[in-house]
């Protein structure tokens, strides 16, 4: 556990804070004045490796061998010029700081961190981070890297659970969910949708698909990963018999057939690292997914309605109400999926640098 600490005076800044890895939809814009909840959960903090707001630099102003010493192997539109290292905490586990009322930020329904770090010590008045709550972004705070350090606290630090039992208590992440709005002429104030963590998610692994696809057909399993990877895959990978065949791969998963090369794995929550196989081949590729979504991949199905007499048995789907779903395919983020693209050296390629030039164009805007 570790406390973080104002490095001008030494006094508490949070709560006992435990480190967890940074969620992959850190990043993510969704929606237009969706209200989305807290982005870590209370009690933990993750550190966020890239610079995060302002202020920026043009494409055109980095020299291209440093935009590949920072990760970035293709053109965006601009790149933060901040500190890098910031740790994201939950905005109910801050202490010991006041909002700095002139830097609210161009922000529409809350604070967006456009103007810089927002919140002061309240024992020194030193800035010391930046609160995001505005509407379509996650609810976090970042604490600065510069001016705020963290002090282990209560002894001994507890290993990170096996992925044995991750398996058996970690839990599994719904693909759909209401969506909260600040309401309408009719009064609805959510509306029901694919999950934005999903969305979030399957951009971050469809980009590492198309990395290991060597600009071959790719092939997922049926069932759910088919209904949020298989339409995109078709859509900008070559037509023809799948040459090349994803399949799910982890803890208690049963081992993959020799000739596949692309393994769809969970992330440990707490370490960030990819499940690894026992014997993994050089040209394995390991795509990455957060664990509760990788968990309601491998769940089996649910069972199809069946005639019953009686009370309806537990397992067996109801039609009435109808189960709520949403009414427009699967699309992954925009966002996460070309954040990803650029930092994967893979980009470099000629096919998969069209796909991205495409994606900037307004192209394939079905898909995200």
């Amino acid at each position: 556990m570790f406390v973080f600490v104002c490095a001008g005076c030494g006094a508490e800044l949070t709560t006992p804070l435990s480190q967890v890895s940074l969620p992959v939809h850190a990043r993510q814009k969704y929606g237009n004045g969706a209200q989305l909840p807290v982005l870590m959960r209370s009690g933990t903090f993750a550190v966020d490796p890239d610079p995060w707001g302002g202020p920026w630099r043009m494409w055109d102003e980095i020299d291209p061998g440093e935009a590949e010493a920072r990760g970035i192997y293709a053109p965006v539109y601009a790149l933060s010029d901040s500190t890098p290292g910031a740790s994201v905490i939950a905005p109910g586990d801050i202490r010991g700081t006041r909002l700095i009322p002139e830097k609210h930020g161009g922000a529409c329904c809350g604070l967006d961190g456009a103007d810089g770090p927002n919140m002061a010590c309240k024992a020194c008045d030193l800035p010391v981070a930046t609160r995001v709550d505005d509407c379509s972004l996650w609810q976090a705070v970042r604490l600065s890297s510069e001016v705020v350090h963290r002090v282990p606290v209560g002894g001994t630090h507890a290993a990170p659970l096996s992925w044995v039992e991750l398996a058996e208590k970690g839990e599994e992440m719904p693909p759909f969910e209401p969506i909260a709005t600040w309401g309408g002429r009719l009064g609805s104030n959510h509306y029901w949708s694919w999950s934005p963590q999903w969305e979030a998610a399957v951009g971050h692994a469809l980009a590492h698909l198309l990395a290991a696809s060597h600009g071959q057909p790719v092939k997922v399993p049926d069932g759910l990963a088919a209904d949020v990877f298989q339409r995109a895959l078709d859509a900008l990978l070559p037509t023809g018999t799948p040459k090349r065949r994803a399949v799910l791969a982890g803890p208690g998963r049963p081992s993959s057939d020799s000739g596949v090369d692309i393994l769809l794995v969970p992330v440990h929550p707490q370490t960030g690292q990819a499940w690894t196989p026992a014997s993994p081949t050089a040209s394995t590729y390991l795509v990455p997914l957060p664990l509760g979504v990788w968990l309601r991949l491998v769940s089996p199905q649910p069972h199809l309605p069946v005639p019953a007499s009686g009370r309806i048995p537990q397992d067996v789907l109801r039609d009435d109400p109808l189960p709520l779903l949403p009414n427009y395919p699967f699309r992954a983020d925009r966002g996460t999926f070309q954040h990803t693209l650029v930092r994967l050296p893979a980009v470099r390629s000629p096919w998969l640098r069209t796909i991205l030039e495409n994606l900037t164009h307004g192209a394939s805007a079905d898909l995200f």
